[in-house]
């Protein structure tokens, strides 16, 4: 009997301990509730920028390039081919000569490999999917050029992450807002800027 009373003591001793250990941790998430946490303020985030000198060498092949991007966005594969082939030409035209000696070797091959993306692009008029593979390496092309021999606008470097099965894929642009050229009216604002080219 004794040993019952101080069974049967014990286990609502031992009841009573764990039940205000349970009312404790129960007070305590309510404070840590989120709706209680105070939000964190999102820091804005820092774009990187390059500075190119003033220069009108590239003028064509820029606007070329923004007309290939503007009918990638609106998924006009003609017209990308149209807008190729003019940017191929143009890329053509340009004069290494006017350029710094020691810089015209890796201009040369700069030109040589925008000029190849360009003769793609205008040759494949009703592959889309193959155009926009092209036109990705061309973005990185052109800001390439840019860089050595200047430009005549600011530009913005963009990227989608998920371009190329997640991958991500850049492009040069005139704005800051993003019109996507890979993806057209299925994933027309995806992508963030990445560079902003500005002018001196």
């Amino acid at each position: 009997m004794k040993t019952t009373v101080i069974m049967l003591f014990l286990a609502l001793l031992s009841w009573g301990v764990s039940a205000q250990h349970d009312h404790s941790s129960m007070g305590n998430s309510g404070n840590s509730h989120p709706s209680m946490t105070p939000k964190m303020k999102e820091e804005p985030r820092v774009i990187p920028s390059i500075t190119v000198k003033h220069s009108l060498t590239v003028t064509s092949i820029l606007d070329n390039y923004l007309a290939l991007k503007d009918a990638l966005v609106d998924e006009n594969s003609k017209k990308a081919a149209s807008s190729g082939k003019m940017l191929f030409d143009a890329i053509a035209k340009f004069d290494l000569s006017g350029q710094p000696a020691p810089k015209q070797k890796e201009l040369k091959d700069i030109l040589d490999d925008a000029k190849e993306n360009a003769e793609h692009i205008s040759e494949n008029a009703n592959k889309i999917d193959h155009q926009r593979e092209h036109f990705e390496i061309l973005g990185g092309d052109l800001k390439d050029l840019i860089v050595i021999t200047g430009a005549d606008r600011p530009l913005y470097q963009l990227f989608c992450p998920m371009y190329n099965n997640n991958k991500g894929g850049k492009w040069l642009s005139a704005s800051d807002k993003v019109k996507n050229p890979f993806f057209g009216d299925e994933k027309m604002k995806c992508g963030r800027v990445l560079v902003e080219i500005t002018v001196k």
